[in-house]
């Protein structure tokens, strides 16, 4: 798993019929900082996130299967959304 924030979405109008309502997200990475690190990938969204978000993302595959509820090809999950997290005693709000 590995943090982000939610940067963008995607509109798909033609799509395999399997992810047909599946929403869809840009990413972009957070490092061990907390900065953005540019590297931005799409990934499904099961946890309703939003732009501006900071998410859990799962970077499994088997996740997407889990909580699609079917067999997909997708290698990124977002799987929560963050509200605040500690880091050696320091806490980070995320609104």
């Amino acid at each position: 798993m590995k943090l982000a924030r939610v940067v963008g979405n995607v509109v798909s109008t033609i799509k395999d019929a399997g992810y047909a309502g599946q929403k869809l997200m840009i990413i972009d990475y957070i490092d061990e900082d907390g900065k953005l690190t540019g590297n931005q990938a799409i990934a499904f969204d099961v946890a309703d996130a939003g732009i501006g978000d900071t998410v859990i993302v799962n970077v499994d595959g088997g996740a997407a299967n889990m909580f699609l509820g079917r067999q997909c090809i997708a290698d990124l999950t977002i799987c929560g959304v963050i509200d605040h997290l500690t880091i050696d005693g320091e806490v980070r709000e995320y609104h």
